[in-house]
């Protein structure tokens, strides 16, 4: 008889598909005017997994379980706990956008909500994946469900235009991935990530066939990050999704996909990090240069942060290339590694943070018939609401780097990690692209507090949103001014997590 697999690892997706499902069959029975109980199990089911996430953190053990396919360590707790954050926040922000677009009423239901959560199971099975084979699950469960909601306002002509290029490209991606990870597996023998890099230090692999399979699956990986030259989904989908659905897609997905990254690199193949550090200097490299550059000439808000997510995404890549290896061969440095992998970690989710708050405010300004998209709608946000112009300006400093805010901390942190490693011209390159971003940044800072409102109608604000809204501006200033403690709790998961 076989030993049962240890399933205490696996309790919160347990409990989030658990959870999710009786959703679904609740909110079924719901009338439209009780819709609001399906939001609010929602984020009670957001609470619940990170009840069941946080004793697993504290415990700070590292435990593997299917045959070593699943893995629940620090860095994943970690970056759980940060998607919980990043889809509870989204969905309160959207709970009004959506409900005044009927994408919460009628025969459409509460599968915004179910879809979110059946994105995030994906997500959280990509964080904790160390197979191959699992992590190509999870990115599938995430990105069927995102599929679907980029589609759900089926009467919208650009929600239907944009579900489907992000269908089709992604799709190609997945295929690149799948490709790469076949190759990887014809080469070793292997899905596990683990025997994946003892056979590479053993030199038992196919060498030859082990870079083919990099360069798809640096490829499939460039996909999910957005970056260049396989950013081209990215504008089109953030400007034709509906605004919450661009959130939920620009923001907690981008965990998973720093934690894909890892996981695969760092940790699976880190024998050949010489051949994918020079791949990510490449792709980072040209996502800050076309990011910024074309974010410059962007009057729609959703496009330019597009735009602008490009070009973020070329600074965690500079994070993840700068935890090198050291000396003639493949040995990783441990406190180098964790310093630039803490950052990218760092970058990544304070990143996403900034943007949840972006958006918020983006679909604070839209209502009912109207999209707040254009620059131009942020006239004279000032005179309308001073409070709320002024935690927009926090967003947008921050996105820019500008101290004392989180961004910038983000960035410095990032900017020592690579200059520790010794790529001075790297460095000097992403100050310099930094700071051609920082126009377009504070274009709407101007266009806010020095332009006239085009708009005098007064704005409603639910008062869940007000909170949070504010409490996520007053985050992105205070982690910025004391950075130190999670910037120090990144760092202690990486090294827990590479020491495993």
């Amino acid at each position: 008889m076989t030993n049962s697999p240890n399933l205490v690892p696996l309790f919160p997706e347990i409990f989030l598909l658990i959870a999710t499902s009786a959703i679904l069959l609740v909110d079924m029975f719901l009338p439209a005017a009780k819709r609001n109980i399906t939001y609010v199990l929602s984020l009670l089911t957001l609470a619940g997994c990170a009840l069941l996430t946080v004793g697993d953190f504290n415990a700070g053990a590292t435990v593997y379980t299917f045959n070593n396919m699943f893995v629940s360590d620090p860095m994943s707790h970690l970056l759980k706990l940060f998607s919980y954050g990043a889809v509870a926040m989204t969905l309160i922000y959207s709970r009004s956008y959506a409900t005044d677009r009927t994408m919460l009423s009628g025969n459409l239901g509460g599968e915004f909500y179910v879809l979110a959560l059946f994105a995030l199971l994906g997500q959280m099975i990509m964080i904790s994946a160390n197979s191959m084979l699992i992590i190509y699950l999870g990115l599938e469960l995430m990105s069927l469900s995102l599929y679907a909601l980029i589609a759900l306002r089926r009467d919208n002509s650009k929600a239907t235009e944009a579900a489907m290029k992000y269908f089709i490209l992604g799709a190609l991606a997945s295929g690149f991935m799948l490709y790469g990870i076949s190759m990887l597996y014809g080469a070793t023998g292997t899905l596990d990530l683990g025997e994946l890099r003892l056979a590479l230090e053993n030199g038992t692999a196919n060498g030859t066939i082990m870079i083919f399979g990099l360069v798809f699956l640096v490829a499939g990986l460039a996909f999910k990050l957005g970056v260049v030259p396989f950013h081209m989904w990215v504008p089109d989908v953030y400007q034709g999704s509906p605004t919450a659905v661009t959130l939920l897609l620009g923001a907690a997905p981008k965990l998973a996909a720093f934690a894909i990254t890892f996981r695969l690199l760092a940790e699976g193949l880190l024998p050949m990090a010489r051949d994918w550090q020079q791949m990510l200097m490449l792709l980072a490299v040209a996502s800050l240069a076309i990011g910024n550059f074309t974010a410059i000439a962007q009057t729609n808000l959703k496009r330019m942060l597009a735009y602008s997510t490009i070009a973020q995404m070329g600074f965690v890549l500079l994070g993840m290339m700068a935890g090198t290896v050291t000396g003639e061969g493949n040995t990783l440095n441990a406190a180098g590694a964790a310093a630039a992998y803490g950052s990218a970690m760092y970058y990544v989710a304070t990143y996403v943070f900034t943007t949840l708050g972006t958006f918020g405010v983006i679909m604070l300004l839209a209502r009912s018939g109207f999209e707040a998209e254009e620059l131009a709608d942020f006239k004279g946000l000032a005179k309308r609401s001073p409070i709320f112009a002024l935690i927009m300006t926090a967003f947008m400093f921050s996105l820019a780097g500008v101290p004392p805010l989180v961004g910038f901390m983000a960035k410095y942190s990032v900017l020592a990690s690579l200059l520790g490693a010794g790529h001075l011209w790297l460095t000097i390159a992403a100050v310099l692209f930094s700071l051609i971003g920082a126009f377009y940044y504070l274009r709407v800072v101007k266009t806010m507090w020095f332009d006239e409102p085009a708009d005098s109608n007064a704005l409603v604000v639910h008062g869940d949103m007000r909170v949070v809204l504010a409490l996520n501006g007053v985050l992105v200033l205070v982690l910025g001014v004391m950075p130190n403690s999670i910037l120090a709790v990144c760092a202690s998961a990486i090294t827990k997590t590479l020491a495993s």
